[in-house]
């Protein structure tokens, strides 16, 4: 969290204070869909993916490693069920914190607004950098773009996984990783 924006030890000694350490096994459902879920996970090591159920088939839409955190948005912001699930896709160790606690927390304390602000303006730039390479790159070039925007993916997620989150088939990946 820290390497997101400063926050002080206070607010660090406050964020212990209201969350609990816990861990999860690889393939484990931390949110599903048309759930409340209740709780933000902070991730210490790790690593989850995000998807939708689409006419049975999951389609990833992000993935999150040591650092990141991971809610639904849905419950967060619009007290609704959750559109997506997140799994672990290996073994998590993870601080989970109330989303109410979060909220109170983000709403009261500047450094965690600040940091809040600079994690949805990240994802803010992902997704819109996602959106146009969708749009305007080949298959190769999007796969290009993601091993520099998120390495540890490429390196340690599943085939299946990553291709379903640039938008191409399993086999037209490997063909691509075949052909470097």
């Amino acid at each position: 969290m820290r390497e997101i924006c400063y926050i002080s030890d206070e607010t660090v000694d406050i964020l212990n204070s209201v969350t609990r350490h816990c861990f999860f096994p690889k393939k484990h459902q931390l949110i599903k869909e048309n759930m409340y879920c209740k709780v933000a996970y902070f991730i210490e090591q790790g690593m989850t993916r995000s998807f939708w159920l689409v006419d049975g088939q999951e389609i990833t839409t992000s993935f999150s490693c040591a650092g990141g955190i991971v809610f639904s948005m849905d419950e967060l912001y619009y007290n609704k069920l959750s559109e997506e699930y997140v799994e672990t896709i290996e073994e998590v160790e993870a601080y989970e914190i109330d989303l109410k606690a979060l909220s109170d927390l983000m709403a009261t304390n500047i450094e965690l607004c600040n940091w809040g602000r600079i994690i949805h303006q990240n994802e803010y730039r992902r997704l819109h950098r996602s959106h146009k390479e969708l749009l305007t790159l080949s298959a190769k070039e999007r796969y290009e773009e993601m091993k520099i925007q998120f390495p540890q993916v490429c390196e340690r997620a599943n085939l299946g996984y990553i291709a379903s989150y640039l938008g191409i088939t399993q086999p037209t990946l490997s063909r691509i990783r075949a052909n470097k």
